[in-house]
């Protein structure tokens, strides 16, 4: 890509992109299951009587959700690359990579709660 600009680059960079999210869903358990679920509670969201702001909290942190785990499955691929002996560096990195998606998932849980939470009936 180095030496392309304008309309050529972005091209280019959404095409490395999309080879990205083909590479998730063939490879990543993790990543299929919570893109399905994406799929179940973002139109979902869509149709809860919210305001717009809650809407748009309910849908971010579900997209949220995603961008983590493509940013903790391109950590373990990049750990896996350099090597299948243990290195306690190594075994940091995933744990670590894990623990953000684990607090994504929980802050989604959250917020579907807190937003929902006056929507059920008394």
């Amino acid at each position: 890509m180095k030496g392309n600009t304008g309309l050529k680059r972005i091209l280019c960079a959404a095409g490395y992109s999309l080879k990205g999210l083909r590479a998730a869903w063939t490879y990543e358990a993790a990543f299929r299951q919570e893109l399905l679920l994406a799929l179940v509670l973002i139109p979902l969201a869509c149709l809860l009587e919210v305001s717009p702001c809650e809407r748009l909290l309910l849908i971010g942190v579900v997209l949220l959700v995603l961008i983590v785990e493509l940013l903790n499955s391109a950590i373990e691929a990049v750990v896996d690359r350099v090597g299948a002996e243990f290195h306690e560096l190594s075994g940091r990195a995933k744990d670590l990579g894990s623990a953000a998606v684990l607090l994504a998932l929980l802050l989604t849980a959250l917020v579907w709660g807190v937003i929902l939470w006056p929507l059920l009936p008394a």
